[in-house]
């Protein structure tokens, strides 16, 4: 199956089998190795990325359930001429530990912030059901807060 698919602005022509997994286009066929496998049934989102500007686990995404021409953007493509305020406030807070989630965690931080920019405490925690193996969840909320208000400055 033939597809185009723009991934961090760059338009990419695939012909995949129709039911390979977003997340090994990514990584076997394109070469972006940020986005992490994890549970691979779409439950701990160390797969998550953004299609066309929301947070999906591409573990469990088909290749032929992709839109033609959609927008993937990857860890690789979240601050790419500078941190994003997500990023600089991961930095800040010092959110990672063993760091394998943190990919995951950023992409669906990023989309969650992109639709509330304001976000509260619940909101957050309902929003962020990704799993941290080392339960940063403290600092995860921290960091998001803090990254609402890097936006906020930068407005």
């Amino acid at each position: 199956m033939k597809k185009t698919l723009r991934i961090n602005q760059t338009a990419i022509e695939l012909d995949l089998e129709p039911d390979t997994p977003l997340l090994w286009v990514l990584r076997d066929e394109v070469g972006l190795t940020g986005t992490k496998f994890g549970c691979g049934i779409a439950q701990c989102g160390a797969c998550t990325v953004h299609l066309d500007g929301k947070p999906v686990r591409s573990c469990s995404l088909p290749f032929e359930a992709v839109p033609e021409n959609a927008e993937i953007r990857t860890i690789e493509g979240l601050g790419q001429s500078r941190l994003h305020p997500v990023q600089q406030a991961w930095l800040e807070e010092q959110v990672p530990q063993c760091g394998y989630c943190q990919s995951g965690q950023l992409m669906a931080a990023t989309a969650l912030l992109q639709d509330n920019p304001q976000p509260t405490d619940s909101e957050i925690d309902q929003a962020m059901s990704n799993i941290c193996r080392c339960g940063t969840y403290p600092r995860i909320r921290k960091a998001i807060r803090r990254a609402a208000e890097l936006q906020t400055q930068e407005a």
